[in-house]
């Protein structure tokens, strides 16, 4: 979309800058230092017959950090006479359809949200399960997964429907490796859980500064898929590669479903999260069944990192961003089971999004983390978690 005026103001109403779309929508305004930001589009300029979908967000407010990219996102749609000043041709939607097409936009925004979050949440719950470990590095597993795809697509210049099977390939190696070379030997050594946890933040702090010093804090993305136009469906506005990434966590997440219940791996994981000593003594292998965990959590963490990386551009900081909400939808759903992290983190996202109906979009988060607390208060197990007898 050609042409659209795009302005950016500081928090004292100073002029920042400006810039017109290009062909593909994209547009770029430098801004002085690391702070809060206005940014309005002109909806006089839109051409005929296009429209911002929600009226009340022609102006949005933004953080930008320090050495980082950040991206802003106007919701349009089919409607409108544009900017040319024609008379529109059919009445305007009532507020009551407005509010409720808004609700089901942020509703499908939400689910969109929980499932990246819910992917990435199972490997995290079940490593618990298995081991213990709150791991606060799982969040970086995201980033290597995604900046592993962005190498093999612009270094390589391999498509990222090859690059990202690479990639989540690569992740599963470095995952059973983790826990083989590193993790498996602090568990040998007795060392305690919060020591490991500990560790677990130390990893997360040298991955992620690793990926800053190599790939800098500017923001990166992939070759292709970077800009779709949207689909109206019903009331809901997608673009095809969202709907495409929604269907294939939905697909891997019941795949991993099934694997759990049906599968010898599966039983055997189930059975070492609910009493390793008792597994180990009926034959399994737990140290093998803890790798293949670790694997398969590290290979779903860099796939919703992959998708994730389709829809914003790739930064450093990205699995950081995303971990807290990964911690919220375990927590809600239940500690060490896979079922209750893909519950949890199903509602942790659509109320992040819905939230913005009420609350400053600043405050999503928290809102999500209010709604964790009072759930706890009543069900402290979790949604889909068992109670536990203590002494």
């Amino acid at each position: 979309m050609n042409g659209v005026k795009i302005s950016v103001v500081d928090e004292g109403g100073a002029a920042v800058g400006d810039d017109t779309t290009d062909a593909k929508g994209e547009w770029a305004i430098p801004v002085p230092k690391a702070g809060t930001y206005k940014v309005t589009l002109d909806q006089k300029t839109l051409p005929q017959g296009v429209a911002l979908k929600f009226k009340d967000r022609a102006t949005l407010t933004v953080q930008v950090y320090e050495g980082n990219q950040r991206n802003v996102l106007f919701a349009i749609a089919a409607g409108g006479g544009g900017g040319q000043g024609d008379a529109q041709t059919t009445a305007p939607p009532s507020e009551s359809a407005q509010y409720w097409t808004r609700v089901a936009q942020l509703g499908f925004e939400g689910l969109s949200l929980g499932l990246v979050i819910a992917l990435g949440a199972v490997g995290l719950s079940l490593i618990f399960g298995t081991t213990g470990l709150t791991n606060f590095a799982h969040g970086e597993l995201l980033t290597l997964g995604a900046f592993a795809a962005f190498v093999f697509n612009t270094a390589m210049g391999l498509h990222l429907l090859i690059a990202a099977p690479l990639a989540v390939a690569v992740a599963a190696v470095f995952g059973y490796a983790q826990d083989r070379w590193f993790w498996g030997i602090l568990r040998r050594r007795k060392t305690g859980i919060i020591s490991m946890m500990i560790v677990s933040i130390g990893l997360a702090m040298f991955l992620r500064y690793t990926l800053l010093f190599f790939f800098g804090g500017q923001g990166r993305s992939y070759g292709q898929y970077v800009a779709q136009q949207g689909m109206q469906i019903g009331p809901i506005s997608a673009t095809p590669k969202s709907l495409v990434a929604m269907a294939i966590e939905i697909a891997v997440l019941i795949l991993i479903g099934l694997a759990l219940l049906y599968t010898r791996i599966g039983k055997a994981t189930r059975a070492v999260a609910d009493n390793p000593a008792l597994a180990a003594s009926s034959g399994i292998n737990v140290d093998r069944v803890v790798r293949i965990v670790w694997a398969a959590g590290t290979a779903t963490a860099a796939l919703a990192g992959i998708l994730l990386g389709t829809t914003q551009n790739l930064g450093y900081q990205m699995g950081l961003q995303v971990l807290l909400l990964m911690f919220a939808g375990v927590t809600l759903g239940g500690l060490g089971t896979a079922f209750g992290a893909l519950v949890g983190s199903l509602i942790v996202g659509v109320f992040i999004q819905v939230s913005t109906l009420w609350i400053p979009p600043e405050m999503k988060t928290v809102g999500a983390l209010v709604v964790l607390i009072i759930v706890l208060l009543i069900r402290p197990q979790g949604i889909l978690g068992r109670r536990e007898r203590i002494g």
